[in-house]
């Protein structure tokens, strides 16, 4: 699926790619600003290709959703060699009564055995993913940098860091 090109750790996701991620990873994110202070507080949800769900109890996330306040949201994955990270941008609001059985449908559950009753929804108007092959960070004025071939099935980050070298 990641498709990185030769001696490239960083791969921008299409929308597609990332729409993939969002669809099959329940956990993430979600940044705002409540009474002047940057929240950001970890929520699971469910992605319908269009709109992101959580559900919510009463609170600043609650405020920020009948406010429909500009957000963001990230879920990435960790694996031994690879990672990614999606972020969203949009606006968030409280789900209609009429739409909380479609919500439901989407299998979104809380984790936690406490209520939340409230379901609230974010529009995504703007969405970014990159994709991270892991490997040592090569520093300035190494003679062997890191290398990448598709081909391969490992990245081979420079051997013997010199610890007195800084990166900037």
């Amino acid at each position: 699926m990641f498709e990185h090109e030769k001696d490239q750790p960083v791969l921008e996701l299409t929308r597609q790619q990332a729409k993939l991620l969002l669809r099959n990873t329940r956990h993430g994110r979600l940044a705002f600003v409540a009474d002047g202070q940057i929240e950001v507080l970890p929520v699971n949800y469910a992605f319908d290709g269009k709109k992101l769900y959580f559900r919510t109890a009463p609170g600043a996330k609650l405020l920020a959703a009948e406010s429909q306040a500009m957000v963001a949201f990230e879920t990435d994955g960790i694996l031994p060699d690879e990672g990614w990270s999606v972020v969203v941008r949009g606006n968030i609001s409280t789900v209609a009564e009429e739409d909380i059985d479609y919500v439901r449908g989407l299998g979104l559950a809380p984790w936690v055995p406490t209520h939340k009753d409230f379901f609230v929804s974010l529009s995504v108007t703007d969405m970014t993913g990159r994709h991270f092959i892991f490997a040592r960070q090569p520093e300035r004025g190494d003679e062997q940098t890191f290398r990448y071939d598709p081909d391969q099935p490992r990245s081979t980050p420079p051997q013997d860091p010199d610890p007195t070298k800084l990166s900037r």
